[in-house]
């Protein structure tokens, strides 16, 4: 006789699923104006390393007006539509209004600029001791 599974005491993959996109939006709104971070940053920074393809598949089904989208990009700091599409020209005018320095599709300081953001949200407090 098979072994019944009480599926009361497992998440449903649709509430796994929800939790997934949840924590991949916060990660894509927490990343500041003018910063930028690639796919697989994302996927990591939700708690799902090596779901970089997650993370472009939930921005492509975005409707959510107030999203900073355009801040993710490939690992290699390009833009991730074709070049000469409008979506890579919005995606570049809007980094450039948030001061992001944008060359032939691809952000020079990309990886700099993902390195940055890590330091700035998790590097030790550099407050100078106080003797006394």
């Amino acid at each position: 006789m098979p072994k019944s599974v009480d599926a009361s005491h497992e998440p449903s993959k649709a509430a796994a699923s929800a939790a997934a996109r949840a924590r991949i939006l916060a990660a894509i709104r927490a990343i500041p104006i003018g910063r930028v971070a690639g796919y697989g940053v994302i996927a990591r920074r939700a708690g799902l390393p090596g779901r970089a393809r997650l993370v472009a598949r939930i921005l492509s089904g975005n409707d959510d007006p107030t999203l900073p989208w355009h801040r993710v990009l490939r690992s290699d700091g390009r833009i991730a539509f074709p070049p000469d599409s409008l979506d890579a020209a919005e995606q570049a005018q809007r980094l450039r209004a948030e001061g992001v320095s944008v060359e032939n599709g691809r952000v020079r300081d990309a990886a700099r600029s993902e390195a940055s953001l890590d330091a700035l949200l998790w590097a030790p407090s550099r407050r100078k001791s106080v003797s006394r």
